[in-house]
């Protein structure tokens, strides 16, 4: 039985997960109930004010930032699945799929283990994808597992404790593989190009304000990262 292990944050008030439930039930039910377009609910005036949705600062902030990303790619993803593109085929759905419950699972993870610290479920802006377009579906999912990879690559320096930054170094491989199958699915060979990886044969950073600054055109709900950590 794989249960989810990651800790909460202090005083976040809970687990990370459901007890004795397995992982593939665990991701089934979630992924039978997850909402396209997740709406905000239950805002406090704190948590969403005039200036957006306050991600925090420190570890939970870090955290959070995480998280809203989590949320946008398995908003997105759960979209793919529901209404799959034209010509998509089934070896394309099945590993689309894969990558659904992924993106689920990483959202529960963070959701679960900020507890009372975690941001509200995100409103997304899709518009500009059309889903019926395997072009357009496949450009987003680049778009979206590059900018998540340096998102990752940028945050990882920020987190000071230990269990959350092996927490993230485990996530950014998942979506590294995540963006070499998408940008293969697009050209083949192109999982390493020279756009995502530098003259050292490093994956590129960006950091949280560069980040947020392309998700968000992509979500209705306006985010505030200024107390996020910076060094």
């Amino acid at each position: 039985m794989n249960k989810f292990q990651i800790p909460p944050v202090e005083g976040a008030g809970g687990g990370l997960s459901p007890k004795g439930m397995q992982r593939r039930q665990f991701l089934t039910k979630l992924a039978g109930a997850a909402s396209v377009a997740a709406v905000v609910s239950g805002c406090s005036k704190d948590d969403n004010d005039n200036s957006g949705i306050n991600l925090g600062s420190g570890d939970p902030g870090i955290l959070n930032y995480a998280y809203a990303l989590e949320q946008l790619e398995a908003a997105f993803y759960t979209q793919v699945i529901l209404t799959p593109y034209t010509g998509i085929t089934a070896d394309e759905k099945a590993l689309l799929t894969d990558i659904r419950d992924h993106e689920i699972a990483h959202r529960e993870f963070f959701k679960n283990a900020l507890g009372s610290k975690a941001i509200v479920s995100l409103e997304v802006n899709f518009s500009a994808i059309d889903f019926t377009s395997r072009a357009s579906v496949l450009a987003t999912a680049k778009a979206f597992e590059d900018l998540g990879v340096s998102a990752y690559n940028g945050a990882g320096k920020l987190i000071t404790d230990g269990t959350y930054l092996l927490l993230a170094g485990k996530i950014v491989s998942v979506e590294a593989r995540h963006a070499a199958y998408i940008r293969d699915l697009i050209s083949n060979g192109s999982f390493a190009d020279s756009t995502v990886i530098d003259a050292n044969g490093l994956d590129k950073a960006q950091t949280p304000k560069q980040v947020l600054s392309v998700a968000s055109k992509f979500l209705k709900s306006k985010l505030n990262a200024n107390n996020l950590p910076t060094s």
